[in-house]
């Protein structure tokens, strides 16, 4: 094995949007990936043995392990008891601007509240920056836990998601930022 591989572990976890794809190093979670069926899945555990130079295991279903915490937590904010992650974060999927972009939204944008495109650009010191910031939340590889479906255009459309905007506004609706959907 590679000096420079590491332990990785993931497991699927059912939430409120569907599937959600979970793993974890032993610096802390590294990936989230919505609608994690089987193809999905297998493509993410590729990427990640590729990046990692390591085959990532499947958890073992609900014992101790790296994802034990972070399926705990997922877990609670679907079932609404929890609005804010306190979970260690491997943010080595993510490098410079992306990951400045995408830190000061983990640590500045709470549970209920949205922020602009354009204002995450000023706040890390990049005004006009609006477009690049999409590209970074485009990149977030911890979407939920680095909640990049709290950035919104500026006019007060939902802007773009990954996962999809009818996962977009069924988070936002479950943080309370927009009304549940009625059917």
């Amino acid at each position: 094995m590679d000096s420079n591989a590491q332990f990785v572990e993931w497991a699927v976890v059912r939430s409120d949007i569907g599937p959600l794809f979970l793993a974890a190093t032993g610096q802390g979670l590294v990936s989230v990936v919505f609608h994690a069926d089987e193809p999905v899945r297998a493509r993410a555990v590729r990427a990640l043995a590729a990046r990692f130079a390591t085959e990532p295991t499947l958890a073992a279903p609900g014992g101790p392990g790296l994802l034990e915490e972070p399926i705990r937590q997922i877990e609670a904010y679907f079932d609404g008891s929890l609005r804010a992650f306190t979970l260690p974060l491997d943010w080595s999927l993510s490098s410079g601007f992306n990951r400045q972009v995408l830190q000061e939204l983990a640590s500045a944008v709470p549970y209920g509240t949205v922020v602009g495109y354009g204002d995450l650009a000023r706040r890390v010191g990049r005004p006009g920056a609006a477009q690049a910031v999409g590209a970074a939340m485009g990149s977030n590889p911890l979407p939920v836990v680095v909640p990049c479906h709290r950035v919104v255009e500026s006019h007060g459309g939902l802007g773009g998601f990954g996962g999809g905007l009818e996962t977009k506004r069924d988070l936002l609706a479950l943080e309370g930022v927009l009304p549940s959907p009625l059917f």
